[in-house]
């Protein structure tokens, strides 16, 4: 796999109804190397702060076989960052990997901890209210990251993945758990096991409670 591009996103404001809202999901490519740290990467704009960014999500990969794929669906030609992500690589498609799995470029290691789950912000961002089902139907989420080990990275570096030890959950088990009306206990077990991202505990840890007849 190979870094194709580093993107930061600049604050913006897209169209939201009758208004607008301010986002962070137009990434510009970096001319430089940049300097990951355990929040991501620096000056890369989050707005949502209760849903993005953080140590458990600090850095979001995408694929370029997904881009090749969206560009075929769509019927025209996407430009790295179109998603959001940060890190856009070559010989990446999130729907192969598990949760806990780790890219190392040069010294920056990243553990991979959820896919994303589309929003209606992605959606805007692509021009259709439909992107969302859309998207979800594509089994192409992406990767969120945390980092292991901070480190630079550009466009050309070589990454190395490096497989999970522990029991593996795949990217897209988590994926579909989060869409089901109740995912069954054995299922919510499986993805608690793994090391995901903290929302997403939170969020499969609920409701793992609710069947367990738990209420606080």
């Amino acid at each position: 796999m190979k870094i194709l591009s580093v993107n930061i996103g600049e604050k913006r404001m897209q169209p939201k109804g009758d208004g607008l809202e301010t986002t962070g999901i137009f990434k510009l490519a970096a001319r430089a190397p940049v300097q990951i740290d355990a929040l991501g990467l620096p000056g890369d704009f989050i707005c949502d702060l209760e849903n993005h960014g953080g140590p458990d999500q600090a850095v979001y990969l995408y694929g370029a076989p997904d881009y090749a794929w969206w560009s075929n669906e769509l019927g025209r030609e996407l430009e790295p960052g179109t998603f959001g992500e940060n890190l856009t690589v070559d010989g990446f498609e999130s729907a192969r990997f598990n949760i806990g799995d780790r890219l190392q470029i040069g010294t920056l290691v990243l553990e991979f901890t959820a896919p994303r789950i589309p929003c209606s912000t992605l959606a805007r961002r692509m021009g259709d209210p439909r992107f969302v089902k859309s998207y979800q139907a594509a089994e192409r989420p992406g990767m969120y990251c945390r980092v292991i080990h901070e480190g630079t990275v550009q466009a050309g570096d070589a990454a190395t993945l490096i497989p999970y030890a522990g029991p593996t959950v795949s990217c897209l088990e988590v994926f579909h758990a989060h869409f089901l009306h109740g995912p069954d206990e054995a299922t919510l077990h499986r993805v608690l096991e793994a090391p995901i991202a903290a929302r997403a505990r939170t969020d499969f840890e609920r409701d793992l409670r609710r069947l367990q007849g738990i209420t606080r």
